[in-house]
């Protein structure tokens, strides 16, 4: 399984809760696509995460700034995730950054609302905010990987309730 969370916004903890904590402690990886805002919850996911590969945010502290990358690229199940906490010009910006990277997927934040776009570039993908949705739904996303090879998906809040299904193939 892949987990995918953005948005912690956090002073003390992971914040994560429930189907979202359950997700984070049994996923193969995990992506984050920034603003944990404190070291203390980068420190927190990373204890609960054999395999956390994160980004920063705008709102992050400067020591969390340094210990993570602004973007990354992530390959994980066959498929080819492009990783940027925002990115300027809206869907095409995230689309042609995904497409720069030769990504089946985009995993982005900033906006905590829980989103899925395909575009013809790739998959836009945000997760949401599991802690601080600030007026959207809680959520934050699992993919697994099935027989025939794509990736098979939901958006959850926290305490599972479904907000989006999607399936990814890769290109």
């Amino acid at each position: 399984m892949i987990a995918i969370f953005s948005d912690t916004h956090s002073r003390r903890s992971h914040e994560l809760e429930g189907e979202a904590l359950t997700a984070a402690r049994e996923a193969e990886t995990i992506i984050h696509a920034g603003d944990f805002t404190s070291e203390t919850a980068l420190d927190a996911f990373q204890d609960e995460c054999d395999r956390l590969f994160a980004v920063h945010g705008n709102a992050d502290e400067p020591a969390v700034c340094d210990r993570l990358p602004t973007a990354r690229v992530v390959e994980a199940a066959g498929v080819r995730f492009a990783v940027t906490h925002r990115q300027d010009g809206g869907e095409t910006g995230l689309a042609m950054f995904g497409r720069s990277r030769e990504a089946d997927v985009v995993v982005f934040g900033h906006s905590h609302r829980p989103t899925v776009v395909e575009t013809d570039d790739a998959t836009l993908l945000n997760p949401g905010s599991h802690a601080d949705p600030r007026g959207n739904r809680p959520g934050f996303a699992t993919l697994e990987e099935r027989d025939d090879g794509a990736l098979e998906g939901a958006i959850r809040e926290p305490d599972g309730t479904l907000i989006e299904s999607l399936e990814i193939r890769s290109a």
